[in-house]
C-alpha cells in the first residue's frame, strides 16, 4: 500500500494544540464548529488526529511563501 500522507503533492498537515487554537479563532472571532471540515478517514491526517481535533494544513502558494488554513475532524 502506498502511504499518501508521505507523497510530494500532500501539504503538511498538523494537529493543532490549544493554545495555537485558542488564537486562531481569537483572531478570526469564531468558533471551531465554524471551520471547514475534514474527514477523519482522509489519509492525509496524522495518524494521532481525533475527531474534534483542529488539523493545521500548510500548502505552497503561488502568490505567497506558503497558505495556511485550518479544519476540524468529523465523523
Amino acid at each position: 500500500m502506498v502511504d499518501v500522507s508521505q507523497h510530494d503533492m500532500v501539504p503538511d498537515h498538523s494537529v493543532v494544540d490549544d493554545e495555537e487554537l485558542d488564537g486562531v479563532l481569537e483572531e478570526y472571532d469564531i468558533k471551531t464548529t465554524d471551520l471547514p471540515k475534514i474527514k477523519r478517514t482522509d489519509p492525509a491526517l496524522p495518524d494521532d488526529a481525533e475527531v474534534g481535533d483542529v488539523i493545521k494544513i500548510v500548502r505552497d502558494s503561488r502568490t505567497t511563501d506558503s497558505a495556511t488554513i485550518y479544519r476540524l475532524v468529523v465523523e
